[in-house]
């Protein structure tokens, strides 16, 4: 019987090495999968490169992670904002490598990733210190940046509800880069509030088809309040 349960966040990120690059879901906390990451910190692994809509914020998850000083670059799109200080402090001291990429193209190319296709041309940043060294090309009279696929070797996502085959739906701005990252890492791992039987999802409302999911972790159980975004 096929099952990508573990019994663990734990153990479910103890493969990860030193250097590897880890793909992130999440916008701000929204869809960030806090366990795995607490777990990914407590696994003592460094040097990583980092994919992520943000930062860190505060003192917590991802922000955490980097204040550990276990990341030695992060691509994001969003690096600054009120309560990103650990950040802002190991960028300003040389300690951290940031590469940034617009949200929009920062999509795309997790997309393009998953998806097999090794790079596109966006408009996006043309003209601006993002393009610098990349190929630009004009297309029916407009200019292009070459943008070049993501792809990653773990990704920790978080999704609602999962079933023993990976199959995963998201609630609400919780699903953000959750899908795009599963597809275009090696494995992908997800953390969910609940464990259901195999049927119990709806297969309209499966996101993440199981194909891409190699582990599932329950943390918890609890489920959202009605007026949660995450």
């Amino acid at each position: 019987m096929i099952s990508k349960i573990v019994e663990s966040a734990a153990t479910a990120v103890r493969d990860i090495p030193d250097g590897a690059t880890v793909m992130i879901g999440g916008f701000g906390t929204a869809g960030q999968p806090v366990e795995l990451i607490d777990a990914l910190l407590e696994h003592g692994v460094g040097d990583l490169t980092i994919v992520n809509n943000n930062a860190g914020n505060g003192t917590t998850g991802l922000a955490a992670l980097l204040g550990a000083g276990r990341v030695r670059k992060i691509i994001c799109s969003f690096p600054r904002q009120v309560d990103s200080q650990i950040f802002d402090g190991l960028y300003r001291a040389g300690q951290l490598e940031l590469e940034l990429v617009p949200q929009g193209t920062l999509a795309e190319r997790i997309r393009a990733g998953g998806a097999g296709i090794a790079a596109f041309f966006t408009p996006t940043a043309f003209g601006t210190t993002l393009a610098d060294g990349k190929e630009t090309r004009r297309i029916n009279g407009r200019d292009y940046v070459l943008e070049e696929a993501l792809t990653a070797d773990f990704a920790l996502i978080k999704a609602h509800e999962g079933d023993r085959l990976g199959n995963l739906v998201y609630r609400k701005t919780a699903r953000n880069f959750g899908p795009l990252m599963a597809s275009a890492a090696h494995t992908a791992i997800a953390q969910v509030n609940r464990i259901v039987e195999v049927g119990a999802l709806d297969p309209e409302a499966v996101v993440t088809p199981g194909i891409f999911v190699e582990r599932l972790v329950e943390v918890g159980g609890r489920l959202p309040l009605a007026t949660e975004g995450q």
